[in-house]
């Protein structure tokens, strides 16, 4: 690509990264560059625009774009029991120490269409936690946490949730916690009930709420280190007293300058114990 025509795509770029900021309060200037930058031309090509400045118009003007332009910048990739050696960890690690608490509240921060809230519940049901337990997962992408509200899954991604289930050392029956619904299944009513969808945004909100697990895993990849630094230092004045932190394989508190607030339970799975 000729320089100027990259100088261009450049300024263009910044100018719907200002845009998006200034008037809807989303700032995604922050996020990794070449990541946002992909997804910025996905939104683009999805939109019909031949151009990142011809999104400028509608992201400022069009009603109802917004919601489609977010649908597009998250990242909303998931499964149940993904990672299996980290449910694994959770189950023998986490859950014991969350039993001590008297109300286990936990926030999922980047929950996409649900499937690791659905996770966390199951989790918590099979070790007898569930009824004094409150799962709150949030998510930027109203499109995503339409989906994770419905609790309907395809029959694909069920079937895979078994086999990452047998993986991570589950015993049970995982359909048991499914109904089936036309060509899919749905959520039982006794997981639906614990788990509240909420919209939040990690760069611009503040707090959510006291908890003693906080689950944000790999959303920080897609940070830089400023605002990873910002991120978790929400998680910090979330986590109640000997709270507990998860984060994505690859992520380090190291690179978000906390690794001094925390103590590492299971490094290789990164999770974390909030110092006192």
């Amino acid at each position: 690509m000729p320089l100027k025509e990259a100088r261009v795509m450049e300024i263009e770029f910044d100018l719907f990264m200002q845009a998006i900021a200034l008037r809807h309060g989303y700032d995604f200037r922050h996020y990794a560059k070449a990541s946002i930058k992909r997804r910025v031309l996905a939104l683009a090509q999805a939109a019909g625009c031949s151009t990142v400045a011809e999104l400028l118009p509608r992201i400022l003007h069009e009603d109802g774009f917004l919601k489609f332009a977010l649908s597009h910048l998250s990242v909303p990739v998931t499964e149940m029991f993904r990672d299996p050696q980290v449910m694994k960890a959770l189950r023998a690690e986490v859950l014991p120490r969350l039993a001590s608490f008297p109300r286990i509240n936990i926030w999922l921060a980047g929950c996409a269409t649900g499937e690791e809230a659905v996770t966390l519940a199951i989790l918590l049901k099979e070790e007898g936690l569930l009824h004094r337990a409150q799962i709150y997962a949030t998510d930027i992408n109203d499109v995503a946490l339409d989906k994770a509200e419905s609790g309907m899954y395809s029959e694909e991604v069920v079937e895979h949730g078994i086999r990452n289930y047998m993986l991570s050392g589950g015993t049970g029956t995982f359909k048991s916690n499914f109904e089936r619904s036309g060509t899919g299944y749905r959520v039982k009513p006794d997981i639906r009930e614990k788990i509240a969808y909420a919209h939040h945004d990690l760069v611009g909100d503040g707090v959510f709420c006291e908890v003693c697990l906080v689950v944000c895993r790999n959303v920080l990849i897609y940070f830089d280190h400023e605002l990873q630094k910002r991120v978790v230092t929400r998680f910090i004045d979330s986590l109640a007293r000997g709270g507990l932190l998860c984060l994505g394989t690859r992520e380090s508190l190291q690179s978000a300058g906390a690794a001094d607030y925390f103590k590492a339970i299971d490094a290789d799975c990164r999770i974390f114990k909030k110092m006192n």
